[in-house]
């Protein structure tokens, strides 16, 4: 199937088979030499020389492990948030007694820096930013470069953490040149590696946030996680055959380079958005906020959503996924990152091209005659 979520992705097949491995025990020095080695290579791209670990979970597990790790309950805290990933971690939070405010933009837009340094300037009383870096959802990616400038000219001693889950590994994060506090990103993301690693980065200020911090913790406790990395060991039972996994496909991205996965990833997304044009469709996202990992369409009027998303997949072994909350029925995702090709695009767009005129969507001449 050409596989075209924003997540799970495609998986290489030398990363597949590494999965197929007979089980190590997780205590053992065989584990300790893979995930020291995991570790190194992750640092590498999460361009940090500080902590980052590894959990056994999904990027939902990384985003309550950033809040109950670093937050108390009261905690005044500014959620940024453009989209369905964005109300997740405002809800993680307030489901621990975070004292949440959620500043919203458009879906479909990026957050402006300006907006989110006002909303600190009008209440110090904050103790922490939560931002999602690339909302896929909507397939818009926001400037955190930008916001953590904005945030420290304000707060310079205050908590950022940022939901990098579809982002790192695909699109450039510089955890520590802009001084990012607690990072976290998914492996079945832009790593081309199944579902079932959450990974996690942790600066000097997450360190004092955590000793003050005081919201139950036990399976995602990073103090823990910190203790047993020294030994080369997590606190509990790893999902061992997705570290086999990402050990693999890490030896891929560090040899491709952070500029080069980068660039890549720009490339193929040009394609992307290129291609829905040609076929007469409408973007969500301004190009100049639209994500690199994946691009979000409007469904011509007229068409029906689930119809296509049937057909798509049922006679044409293509699966794009379609709009979350009130964008449900209203937009498709086409995913473009991790394991993928300019020639993945092109067969994406070849079966819109042949599927969308079969419910009804009137193509423009040159999009019917290529």
């Amino acid at each position: 199937m050409n596989l075209r979520s924003p997540g799970p992705t495609p998986c290489p097949d030398d990363v597949l088979q590494a999965m197929g491995h007979q089980m190590i025990h997780h205590r053992s020095p065989a584990f300790a030499e893979i995930i020291r080695r995991v570790t190194d290579g992750l640092k590498q791209l999460f361009e940090t020389q500080h902590d980052v670990f590894c959990l056994s979970a999904s990027g939902t597990g990384a985003m309550e492990a950033m809040t109950v790790n670093t937050l108390s309950p009261g905690d005044r805290v500014l959620v940024v948030s453009i989209g369905v990933f964005g109300d997740r971690f405002a809800t993680v939070a307030k489901t621990y007694g975070a004292d949440v405010t959620k500043i919203d933009f458009e879906w479909g837009t990026a957050a402006d820096p300006e907006a989110v340094a006002q909303a600190l300037q009008q209440d110090a009383s904050y103790k922490a930013v939560c931002v999602t870096h690339n909302e896929t959802s909507t397939g818009v990616t926001n400037d955190i470069e930008a916001i953590a400038a904005a945030v420290r000219r304000v707060r310079p001693d205050i908590l950022l953490l940022v939901d990098a889950i579809s982002s790192l590994g695909s699109l450039r994060c510089r955890v520590d040149a802009w001084d990012l506090d607690v990072v976290a990103t998914g492996s079945q993301k832009g790593w081309m590696v199944p579902p079932g690693l959450a990974m996690v980065s942790v600066s000097p200020r997450g360190w004092q946030a955590y000793e003050r911090s005081t919201m139950p913790r036990f399976y995602f406790d990073l103090g823990k996680a910190r203790d047993f990395l020294a030994k080369g060991q997590t606190p509990w039972t790893p999902a061992i055959s997705i570290f086999f996994a990402l050990d693999v496909a890490l030896k891929t991205l560090v040899a491709e380079g952070i500029d080069g996965i980068v660039a890549r990833h720009q490339r193929i997304a040009d394609a992307c958005r290129r291609g829905v044009k040609s076929l007469g469709l409408e973007l969500l996202a301004d190009e100049r906020s639209a994500s690199n990992t994946v691009t979000a369409v409007k469904v011509p009027d007229g068409v029906d959503w689930p119809k296509l998303y049937r057909l798509l997949q049922d006679e044409y072994d293509t699966l794009i996924e379609g709009g979350q909350g009130p964008l449900a029925g209203k937009i498709f995702r086409i995913g473009h990152l991790g394991w993928v090709s300019e020639q993945d695009i092109t067969a994406t767009i070849d079966t819109l091209r042949a599927a969308l005129p079969r419910l009804g969507y009137k193509l423009p001449e040159a999009a019917a005659a290529s």
